[in-house]
């Protein structure tokens, strides 16, 4: 709708969003759809009293002519051509009246909780803001496709149906109706991604550049870039480099991407960049210049405290070494100690402390020391907390930097070698700046902070999502597929795991992974290396991978990619709060759906024809005597009476 179609007669659908009685001969009101509203003028008194009677969110086929609005009746601030122009009714049509109660009216300033909006989901998608988050997350998946296939790439489907594989997170196991000749049910595992497929496709040499927008599970607790499914961009390369490549130019012949890409995969680093800047432009209409940053584990540890570092504001998390006013004697000390922890140290300034609630933000948090620096301490804090007056550290007054009197200055313990995501000063650094930024006294920058972070740890036990499986054992902090630098391949050959970096790379974009890849494993020696010495699988999860061996056995060219989060990546571009904002039917934060309610239960008869009964039917059967058995599938199930399930044979 628009200015140029004045004059003319058409046809609109839409709902009846709203309803004005200006005179007994002039009534107004509002028809909308997911793109725009238009203005509906009645003068006919007959068509008016139909249109008050009809309730709201009912909806209407118009018939009318396209008159120019006056200009004190335009919207102010219009963005829509159809503000412009109005509608002079000749007659409607009632396709579907709407109930004269409904749970809520969506497009109205006050929006109804979460809980009632999620329940009628199909109600609050009416939201212009939901509808064109919808749009928006279309959009990007075209422009993805069609870079992709720009680049060579080959879109191809996954199963989805595959076996159960230890490589991470909990699976969501699908039962069959195909047990054992013993009884025993069997299952297919939902995947977590599509990695081993896709690493078979570029073994077989037909696809050597492949892509998939893929739907992935992992049953774990939902958060707000979390969902138990979820979207991913998979990309896989063939014969990627296996190390850091020259540092004078790029495959578009353009300045190098210096020298701190000093792992392999920078075929997967060139790509992922050119469809990003193009997503932003095609989106956002913003052209996003150069490389994007590069920074090791170790550095965005220690300087920030995380392993996806918000770079967007200056706050730093430092090794207590780095303090600029220590001693000689103190750093001496601090260089000579041989104890695997140190300490972390980070200053907010007299202008933000006052403006917090100091208290807060570390309660019930006993790792974090706080020390509030006067005139008469800022020389001596470091005796006031236990955590530096245990090193017997010093200051001198006459060197530059450091605290000032009205700043506060945190501290917390931490290892010297960095493991995990964060850091505990790491996770304060964001709470403050999120504190700063709701009271309004931080503006943080609108162009995006793109970040790679690479040479993460090859193994680690500091993964709680990985605990399950691991029980003790190393995990493989990627996947147990990523290869290692290969400047460390004779330490991991020596057995000294600890040290091993991998060629793992992650993209971070205003402090939120968006996307994590990694060169892979092509040799099967090696991998069986990592497998069976390294990660202590047994013979059976070894089993498991079996074919994935086998087709590295059969010649497979070096290789790596990348998956990227399409729903993390749509909801930022949409600004929206949490990835459910940019998912049609999302789950709740604990995995459920309410609008079609599941997960549910199924009634025994269904069941028997999986090989399996509900639990609380096999603890009715059991003799008195018989001590309870507890297990666990390793896959996260439930275990209450209610949803508990068992095999129809007691296994």
């Amino acid at each position: 709708m628009s200015a140029a179609l004045e004059g003319r007669g058409v046809v609109l659908g839409g709902w009846l969003f709203s309803q004005r009685r200006a005179s007994e001969k002039l009534h107004f009101f509002t028809l909308r759809d997911s793109s725009a509203s238009v203005q509906l003028v009645s003068r006919s008194p007959e068509l008016s009293e139909r249109l008050m009677a009809y309730p709201l969110e009912s909806v209407l086929l118009v018939e009318g002519v396209v008159k120019a609005r006056k200009q004190r009746a335009k919207a102010t601030g219009s963005v829509s051509s159809a503000d412009e122009v109005e509608i002079e009714l000749a007659n409607v049509t009632l396709l579907n009246p709407a109930d004269t109660n409904l749970p809520f009216y969506p497009n109205r300033p006050e929006l109804a909780n979460e809980d009632l909006r999620a329940q009628h989901r199909y109600l609050d998608l009416r939201r212009a803001d939901l509808a064109e988050n919808l749009k928006i997350r279309s959009k990007v998946a075209h422009t993805i496709r069609n870079y992709l296939h720009d680049q060579g790439f080959t879109e191809v489907e996954t199963p989805i149906l595959l076996n159960s594989s230890p490589e991470g997170a909990r699976e969501f196991l699908v039962p069959t109706r195909h047990p054992t000749s013993s009884g025993s049910p069997t299952f297919y595992a939902l995947p977590q991604s599509p990695q081993q497929p896709k690493q078979l496709l570029i073994a077989s040499g037909a696809v050597p550049r492949y892509y998939q927008i893929a739907r992935c599970f992992r049953d774990e607790d939902g958060r707000k870039d979390r969902q138990p499914e979820f979207t991913q961009v998979d990309l896989e390369v063939a014969f990627v480099d296996g190390a850091a490549p020259p540092s004078t130019t790029s495959q578009g012949g353009e300045q190098g991407m210096r020298s701190t890409w000093t792992i392999g995969g920078s075929q997967v680093r060139d790509v992922v960049e050119g469809m990003v800047k193009r997503i932003w432009k095609e989106v956002k209409g913003v052209d996003l210049e150069g490389w994007f940053r590069v920074m090791p584990y170790e550095v965005a540890m220690d300087v920030y405290g995380s392993d996806k570092p918000d770079t967007r504001f200056e706050m730093y998390t430092l090794p207590i070494g780095y303090y600029p006013a220590l001693s000689d004697e103190s750093l001496d000390r601090i260089l000579l100690d041989q104890s695997q922890y140190t300490v972390e140290w980070m200053i907010t300034p007299k202008e933000h402390a006052m403006a917090l609630d100091l208290k807060s933000l570390i309660a019930g948090n006993n790792f974090v020391h706080r020390v509030d620096i006067t005139d008469s301490n800022v020389h001596s804090w470091t005796s006031e907390s236990p955590l530096t007056q245990a090193l017997g550290l010093e200051l001198e007054g006459g060197r530059p930097g450091g605290a000032r009197p009205g700043d506060v200055v945190w501290l917390a313990q931490r290892k010297k070698i960095p493991e995990g995501g964060w850091t505990q000063l790491g996770r304060l650094r964001v709470q403050i700046m999120d504190a700063l930024v709701s009271k309004g006294l931080v503006a943080l920058p609108s162009t995006p902070h793109f970040l790679w972070i690479t040479q993460f740890p090859l193994f680690t036990h500091a993964d709680e999502d990985k605990s399950f499986l691991s029980r003790g054992r190393w995990a493989s902090s990627h996947h147990p597929f990523t290869a290692p630098m290969w400047e460390d391949l004779a330490d991991l050959k020596k057995g000294k795991v600890e040290g091993v970096r991998g060629q793992h790379y992650d993209l971070v974009l205003n402090g939120q992974e968006i996307g994590g890849g990694s060169v892979r494993i092509h040799d099967p020696k090696l991998q069986e290396y990592v497998m069976r010495e390294v990660l202590q699988l047994t013979p059976e999860e070894m089993g498991r991978f079996s074919h994935l061996l086998q087709a590295l056995k059969c010649g497979a060219p070096p290789h790596g990619g990348i998956a990227l989060g399409f729903d993390r990546l749509v909801a930022i571009l949409c600004d929206a709060k949490s990835i459910r904002d940019v998912i049609a039917f999302p789950k709740t934060g604990t995995g459920v759906d309410p609008v079609f309610r599941s997960p549910s239960t199924s009634e025994p008869d269904a069941l028997k024809e999986y090989a399996l009964r509900p639990l609380r039917d096999a603890e009715h059967k059991k003799a008195p005597d018989t001590k309870d058995v507890k297990g666990s599938s390793g896959h996260g199930s439930g275990t209450n009476d209610s949803a508990g399930m068992t095999t129809e044979d007691g296994m």
